[in-house]
């Protein structure tokens, strides 16, 4: 059965819902950690050179296959080269791991939300807390289809009803309230210029190679890349929108919420730390348990907390979005079957993978695999091990095969590529040194070797 393809009602719409993608909690709490680790004002620059070169060339290439082609991951993959079908599969595999280990996270947000909300905000700063709940067994499986079926609803609309529309009101108060948090935190807590400071303020001296490693790594968590959601974005491009701009403006939304973050979360915990930077050292304790204890500790702290929890939640759902659009567009394109029993076919899959993750806090908190929980375990496949497999073999596909003329050609169909030197020097030559970097080092890394 042959369906007409959605498409982006213009460029403001496509930028937005790509943006909405790559922004999630990859950019509110991964990225604030990260940059705490490694020195602050060092990895900060680190990963905007990286981001604007390795970063913005990878999300050229996937955004142009789609529009090529005007098909999802593995038809795109499929219909340019038979020989690279097995590379949409792979591709494809990433968003349906993701979405369900995502969307507990995303139900973890929602409680947290709704606690700021009815006044449990003293309660939540405990440090026994988050523990306690992750633990409990029905609970966080509410939250979590609670979260599930939003994301599901949206999807089911389509995209320029149910994605573009979502994604043009939660970007634009996304960016308020981060930017609003920022400011109040630096000019109301004590101590928190010398967060400032730190994040912003090279240290040179604790520059090393892993601080590279590291912020490459956070590139495919925070733009999106190496999982299919470009490619499918892209082929809902129309051909009169310009990639290189278009893929311009997301990077400059991706990289900005995440600077924005950093210049929140940071300044805030090093303030209330005392400057301690192990109080910045974990992901999951920095926003459910760091973070309520410096609401808690603030004037009108229930009224941030609350708008904080508001803003991650746009966030997360807004990346969850892309995740179950692009498991959808490929269920569409190889079963042929409509939007509806598509989005119900990964509704259905997504919730029966995600009671793994949930369960793996409680009812089987025993259970672990190479040491890891299912959350964990899913986690490091998708990130650490598939997604650069993946951006290494496009690399080469597009360097190599299909000859990196050919995407120029398709981009310059609508304008002007004044980077073409720079997109074809990043795919053929330094792009592949870089994930294959990734990659070895996070299989090291989860083996003990090294330390990233």
């Amino acid at each position: 059965m042959e369906h007409k393809r959605s498409s982006f009602s213009g460029k403001i719409g496509f930028v937005l819902a790509a943006a909405g993608s790559a922004v999630g909690l990859g950019n509110i709490w991964r990225f604030p950690y990260l940059a705490a680790k490694y020195g602050g004002g060092i990895f900060l620059l680190v990963y905007i050179l990286l981001a604007t070169t390795f970063g913005f060339s990878l999300m050229l290439a996937e955004i142009a296959l789609g529009r090529k082609t005007r098909l999802s991951a593995i038809g795109a993959f499929q219909s340019l080269h038979k020989r690279f079908s097995f590379l949409g599969y792979i591709a494809s595999a990433v968003p349906m791991i993701i979405l369900p280990y995502y969307s507990v996270i995303g139900g973890w947000v929602m409680k947290y939300l709704a606690g700021f909300v009815t006044g449990q905000g003293a309660a939540m700063a405990n440090d026994a807390y988050f523990g306690s709940y992750i633990s409990k067994t029905a609970e966080p499986i509410v939250w979590f289809l609670l979260f599930m079926g939003i994301t599901a609803i949206i999807v089911l609309f389509g995209v320029e009803k149910g994605i573009e529309k979502v994604s043009k009101i939660m970007m634009p108060v996304l960016i308020a309230l981060i930017l609003g948090i920022s400011i109040y935190t630096i000019c109301t807590m004590d101590g928190a210029i010398d967060g400032v400071v730190y994040y912003l303020r090279p240290d040179f001296s604790k520059f090393s190679i892993m601080t590279v490693v590291a912020a490459m790594g956070q590139l495919f968590y925070s733009m999106s890349l190496a999982m299919g959601i470009m490619i499918t974005f892209g082929s809902y491009m129309k051909r009169d929108i310009r990639v290189e701009k278009s893929a311009r403006q997301i990077e400059l939304f991706d990289t900005g919420v995440a600077f924005l973050a950093g210049l929140m979360i940071i300044p805030a915990v090093f303030a209330f730390s005392g400057g301690d930077e192990a109080a910045l050292s974990q992901g999951p304790g920095l926003m459910f348990v760091t973070l309520p204890k410096v609401f808690e500790s603030m004037p009108g702290g229930a009224f941030i907390g609350t708008a904080f929890f508001v803003m991650v939640l746009f966030a997360a759902l807004t990346s969850a979005i892309s995740l179950m659009e692009t498991i959808v567009s490929i269920f569409r394109d190889k079963l042929g079957i409509g939007r509806r029993p598509a989005c119900l076919l990964v509704f259905g899959i997504c919730v029966a993978l995600g009671l793994l993750s949930c369960l793996g806090y409680s009812a089987w908190s025993t259970v672990q695999i190479i040491g890891m929980q299912f959350l964990d375990l899913f986690d490091f496949l998708s990130n650490s091990v598939i997604m650069p497999l993946v951006a290494f073999a496009t690399c080469l596909f597009v360097g190599y095969f299909l000859k990196p003329k050919t995407l120029i050609a398709e981009m310059e169909q609508s304008g002007p590529f004044k980077r073409k030197t720079l997109f074809t020097v990043m795919i053929k030559y330094i792009a592949p040194i870089f994930t294959l970097l990734i990659l070895l080092s996070s299989i090291l890394d989860v083996f003990g070797i090294i330390h990233i």
